[in-house]
This record gives C-alpha cells, sequence and structure tokens, in this order.
C-alpha cells in the first residue's frame, strides 16, 4: 500500500491539470468552427505555454502536414524548399541517392532505385524498407521528414539500414550522395531488337525516347530491320501524368489510354490516343516488376487491354492514385490525391498492381567462386565437342564461303543472345518473344499475336 500510495503521489505531483480546452459540451456535435476555435485554443497554449519556445512556422506546417498524410502515403505538404526540389526533380537533374519510397507500416519502402544512380549501385532493391539513416529509426517520422534525412551535401555520406524479405537479420548500406541527372530514357539494340529503357516520367522522357527510338531503328538499317519493340519499364516509379500519356499514345494509333475520376462526376477525364504509331505496327513486349509504379502502370495497362503489347515480368507496384500539386501562399504547396485512374477496360489497379501475361520472375545470382568456374572451364571432361572435333573428320562441302561466314554469324550472335540470358534473363525471355513472333510472321503464319 506504501510503495503503491508513492508511486500515485509522484504521479500526481509530475502531471497538473489545466482548465479544459473544450470547444463543444459533451455528447454535443462540434461543427467545423468550434474544431477551428479548439485548433486555434491548442495552438495558442503550445504556443504560450511549451517547455520550451517554439517555431510558430515549423508549429503549423506540422499541423497541416498532419492533416494531409493521415489521407493517405501520398498527400502531404511542401515548404517552400521541398517544392522547389520536386519541380527541379520533374526537370531531370537532383541531388540526393537516386531511389523513390513511399511510407509502409511506419517505414520507409523502396518503390524503386535509379538506373546508374548510388543506391542502385549500392545495391538498394525495389520492396527493401529503410528502418534506420544514420543509426536513427525513422518509425514515426512522416515521409517527408525521412526524406530529409536522407539528404545532404554531394558527395557526403549516408547509412541506412535495410530490412529485406528473405534476409534474416537487417544490414546496413553507405551510400555517397550525388547528383541525379537522369536521362529520362534510352535505346539500343539486341540483335534485330530495339530495347527501349523508360527509368521515369520527367519533362524530357518523351523526347528522349522518340530520339532514341528514332536512332535505334537507323542503326538497325530502318524499320523493315527491326522485327520488334522492348519497352523496359522494370523500376521506374512514375512521374509526371502527362508524360505516361505521350508515352503510351507514341504507339497507339487510337482508343482510350487512361481516364481519372475524382469525387466529383465533372471532375473526371478521359484521355484518348491520336493517329500515329512510331513502332508501325512491330510487335511490342513491356517488362515490368514490383518498382514498376504510377505512370509506368498507366502506360502498360494502356498497351495491355488495347492488345498492343505483351506484358513480361512480375506485378506491378499498384498506385493508381493521382496527385495534384496545388501551389499556396507561402511559395509552398500542397500534394493532394484527386482522382484514381483507370486503364481503358476500365480497371483500378490500385493497391492490385498489373499482373504481367507472362510471369518471369528475376533470378537470383549466385555467387561465384571464381577459381572453381576457372577449372571447370579447362576441364576435357566439360568442353563441348562435335563432329568437327573428331581425327580425320570429313568437311562440309555444300556450303559456299559465303553460306559459312552468314552460318558463323548466326552462331556468333546465338551466343551473344546466351550471354543476355546471363546478364538479365528477363530481357532476353522478352526478346526471344520477339523472335518468335518474327519466325511466324516470316513463314506466313499468324501476323498479329502482338497488335
Amino acid at each position: 500500500m506504501a510503495a503503491g500510495g508513492g508511486v500515485l503521489a509522484g504521479a500526481i505531483l509530475a502531471t497538473q491539470i489545466a482548465g479544459p480546452l473544450l470547444a463543444q459540451e459533451t455528447g454535443k456535435p462540434a461543427s467545423v468552427y468550434e474544431q477551428l476555435d479548439l485548433f486555434g485554443d491548442i495552438f495558442e497554449r503550445i504556443r504560450s505555454q511549451y517547455v520550451e519556445p517554439v517555431d510558430e512556422g515549423k508549429l503549423i506546417e506540422a499541423a497541416i502536414n498532419g492533416m494531409l498524410t493521415s489521407l493517405d502515403p501520398h498527400s502531404s505538404y511542401l515548404a517552400a524548399k521541398d517544392f522547389e526540389d520536386m519541380r527541379v526533380q520533374t526537370r531531370g537533374e537532383f541531388g540526393g541517392l537516386g531511389i523513390e519510397v513511399t511510407q509502409e507500416e511506419g517505414f520507409i519502402k523502396v518503390v524503386s532505385p535509379i538506373d546508374g544512380t548510388p543506391a542502385a549501385q549500392a545495391g538498394i532493391q525495389s520492396g527493401d524498407f529503410i528502418t534506420h539513416v544514420d543509426g536513427e529509426s525513422v518509425l514515426g517520422l512522416t515521409l517527408d521528414q525521412a526524406v530529409d534525412k536522407m539528404r545532404g551535401p554531394v558527395g557526403s555520406e549516408i547509412v541506412v539500414t535495410i530490412a529485406r524479405k528473405g534476409t534474416d537479420e537487417p544490414f546496413d548500406v553507405s551510400i555517397i550522395r550525388d547528383t541525379i541527372k537522369l536521362t529520362a530514357a534510352k535505346g539500343r539494340l539486341e540483335g534485330h531488337t530495339v530495347v527501349l529503357r523508360v527509368t521515369t516520367f520527367n519533362d524530357q522522357t518523351y523526347p528522349n525516347m522518340e530520339e532514341a527510338l528514332k536512332k535505334a531503328v537507323d542503326e538497325a538499317g530502318g524499320i523493315d530491320k527491326v522485327n520488334g519493340f522492348v519497352l523496359d519499364l522494370r523500376n521506374n516509379p512514375g512521374g509526371l501524368l502527362t508524360q505516361a500519356i505521350e508515352v503510351s499514345d507514341a504507339f497507339l494509333d487510337k482508343g482510350e489510354i487512361v481516364s481519372t475520376r475524382g469525387r466529383n462526376p465533372q471532375d473526371s477525364e478521359r484521355f484518348n490516343a491520336k493517329p500515329g504509331d512510331l513502332a508501325e505496327g512491330k510487335p511490342m513486349v513491356v517488362l515490368i516488376n514490383g518498382g514498376s509504379a504510377s505512370a509506368s502502370e498507366i502506360v502498360t495497362g494502356a498497351l495491355q487491354d488495347h492488345h498492343r503489347a505483351i506484358v513480361v515480368g512480375t506485378k506491378s507496384f499498384g498506385k493508381g492514385s493521382v496527385q495534384t500539386v496545388i501551389p499556396l501562399r507561402g511559395d509552398g504547396a500542397m500534394r493532394l490525391t484527386t482522382a484514381r485512374y483507370y486503364t481503358p477496360s476500365g480497371r483500378s489497379i490500385q493497391a492490385l498492381g498489373i499482373s504481367p501475361d507472362i510471369v518471369v520472375e528475376a533470378p537470383k545470382v549466385e555467387p561465384v567462386d571464381p577459381a572453381k568456374a576457372e577449372a571447370e572451364k579447362e576441364s576435357a571432361a566439360t568442353r563441348s565437342r562435335s563432329e568437327a572435333d573428331l581425327r580425320g573428320a570429313i568437311s562440309n562441302d555444300s556450303m559456299t564461303e559465303d553460306e559459312k561466314r552468314m552460318l558463323e554469324e548466326e552462331q556468333q550472335k546465338a551466343e551473344e543472345a546466351a550471354k543476355l540470358r546471363d546478364e538479365d534473363y528477363q530481357l532476353a525471355y522478352a526478346i526471344d518473344i520477339l523472335k518468335g513472333l518474327s519466325a511466324i510472321q516470316s513463314d506466313g503464319g499468324v501476323g498479329q499475336a502482338a497488335n
């Protein structure tokens, strides 16, 4: 009893009960104005009686941000500096680690690392959870607060603690901050296939992609020499809706691309394709994975619903909402979720993602012992042998020198394709699909498999 009384007395001495700050009588519904009065009373009490002086501006910002972040993970308040940073990012150059993040269960979840950035080079993966930044937990921080902790001067070091599915214990990753310069889209030729890699949707995405496509087609010797196109949207976290519409329109002649539906019917919009197809009807494959989100899913959904492309890879992220950035007084802005978007068939992929037509997992790369690999390479027992290796084998006299040269070139291409399977199995699979479709078309079979 004595001990209990002592604890209770201590609690009473340490807690003073002030007068009530109720804006309405108990049980009576509060009007909006009464609640705003309550907010004002609380603000004044904090300003005048908190144990330390407070920054009134930061207090208001925190209240606004708390109101917005309570809605969903993507609504937030952008202070003047954050708003300017966002505008710089959409222009394609900014400082940081090079990751797109969201918030889940209080922790920071990586949507995707950006190609060629410090985060990607350090091995950060889509789906990773960041639990600590420089040893300090991010649990309880807002998304913007956590992102602020990851920002810093170019060249400075940051240590993030990663929790990864399939890994027993969290582990630390050291990253050197750098200036992130994004080339939104790149192109290259793999055999007779044009591969378009789109990493983000900023102001430069469509112009970059159009230029890369035309350059690769010219390198191939013209569109007639191209058997198809691969649009690689893996680990593309999204970006501008306008750019997603332009990229989709680039490969569609007609029909709906995407529709957005807000709270009020009059706020709904529908976007349609205009005539013209940069790929001139050639077969297409779209590559996606769990890091493909938002604008990437708009493009994938449009091309999939119109049967313009075969979708290959793993299920996408599932961000099917539209955020509108609304400038506010004081040079800040509000990022507010204002609509959901729907693919041409009317499906919302919010929290569901887009399922590929052909599921192809990226194989896990196991570490190779160099000494063992070299021993196997040199082993006579493991070396492949053919008729031509046998002593005294007769020669093939039915082929001309030109035919032999062409055969050797085909064999070299096959070896290069095999090498690509080791480097990027999903991309190699996509290219193989286009090779198969091209073979069917050239043999007079079904020529519209991807149209």
